[in-house]
């Protein structure tokens, strides 16, 4: 008997060990900044000194994306550290089944889509423990998840946009807020360099200027918030959500022309093409779109597993992945790059740079998941994290 209340007196000894690590309050500040479409070797392609100088003075690696390599859905991955097939925005184009609605891009900011935000992003996560958080144009950030929005955020909604020098600027405004007012996380979104990739492309001189004026921003950002009083407290991460590949217009598939109106409800056309077919139809639809070259067709339930994606009922039907280099269209968009694929394709690999006061210095991380900056996140904050599918494990060893 003596033994056993002993057990027990440890096991409950160590669980509120657990819960008061679980705890344990940072003074530190972190700042997340995003390069939408920021391929992992950019730096090695074009000159970003500034970019470069943060991972050689903290921490440098290459990072895995969520499926599909697209913005909307690993934004929403980073800030939740869940798969798209557990959060819901499965895609930059998709239907809900549910409420019989199609979400374009342009559609993911307007009050309609708030129900399809699932999960906990990390400032709601930040915000129920008592940590004061603030965003940039963060997807997802401008709606009141779980009753709760980012104690500031901008709205990508409102127009006209803030300028990418704005952008910094209000970094430095939060940070220089009183102390009892101040947010200790702020995450800040930049649309490029993905614009100018589609463009033109990822190997392009005008990829190399978008990123040069990037460079500048940032190193002068960061410049700036070490002279600040509590510039010795401040974490910088510079990540992205995908890479980027080469297509043309020689490469792409005109997916409506396999199919007849009357065997689907909705097309979302991108990588990958979710097909909501009518249910008589289902199979029609599969053995035809087996016939195309350059794409892998899925029934929904036969997606590869390392994947993680086919189980949210936002999924299609039928799921059309094209190769790498090929893409899914309506029209010829006279494009030369583009993004999506499978994240085991190198090209949709990002970067990861940051240094800090918890960041060890010089120091080459081994490859990780964009869904463990998530609980990454939680650590550097001192809060617990809400149930997600990040591994806190791949990224510990980066920390001091």
């Amino acid at each position: 008997m003596k033994s056993k209340t002993l057990t027990l007196l440890i096991v409950f000894a160590m669980c509120c060990i657990q819960g008061i690590q679980a705890q344990k309050r940072t003074n530190n500040i972190t700042v997340i900044i995003s390069l939408d479409g920021f391929r992992w070797d950019y730096p090695q392609m074009y000159r970003c000194p500034n970019i470069d100088k943060i991972g050689k003075d903290g921490v440098e690696a290459e990072v895995t994306p969520c499926y599909p390599a697209s913005t909307y859905p690993n934004h929403y991955s980073i800030a939740t550290g869940l798969y798209p097939d557990h959060h819901g925005i499965v895609s930059n184009t998709f239907y809900c089944n549910d409420n019989r609605t199609f979400y374009k891009m342009s559609d993911l900011y307007k009050p309609k889509a708030l129900q399809q935000y699932g999960g906990e992003p990390i400032w709601i996560t930040a915000n129920r423990q008592g940590v004061k958080s603030g965003t940039i144009y963060w997807i997802g950030s401008e709606f009141q998840i779980k009753g709760f929005f980012p104690t500031y955020f901008e709205r990508w909604s409102k127009t006209p946009h803030l300028s990418f020098q704005k952008r910094a600027d209000k970094v430095l405004e939060l940070l220089t807020m009183p102390e009892g007012s101040r947010p200790q996380l702020i995450m800040c979104y930049f649309e490029e360099p993905d614009h100018t990739g589609h463009l033109y492309g990822p190997q392009c001189r005008d990829i190399g200027t978008q990123i040069a004026e990037l460079d500048n921003i940032i190193g002068d950002l960061w410049k700036k918030i070490k002279t600040l009083p509590i510039g010795d407290k401040v974490n910088l991460i510079v990540t992205s959500d995908h890479g980027t590949a080469a297509i043309s217009d020689h490469t792409c598939i005109l997916i409506k022309k396999y199919l007849k109106k009357k065997w689907y409800n909705e097309i979302a056309v991108a990588i990958p093409t979710n097909i909501y077919t009518k249910p008589e139809y289902r199979d029609t639809v599969y053995e035809e779109l087996k016939k195309i070259e350059h794409v892998q067709v899925w029934k929904k339930e036969e997606v590869p597993e390392h994947l993680h994606y086919g189980t949210h009922p936002n999924c299609g039907d039928i799921i059309v992945a094209p190769d790498k280099g090929y893409n899914c269209v309506n029209y010829l968009p006279h494009l030369y790059g583009e993004h999506g694929y499978d994240p085991t394709e190198r090209d949709m690999h990002v970067i990861f740079k940051a240094c800090g006061p918890d960041f060890k210095r010089g120091y080459k991380a081994p490859d990780f998941y964009n869904v463990d900056i998530y609980p990454l996140l939680c650590n550097l904050l001192g809060i617990k994290p809400a149930k997600n599918d990040g591994d806190f494990k791949r990224v510990k060893g980066m920390l001091k």
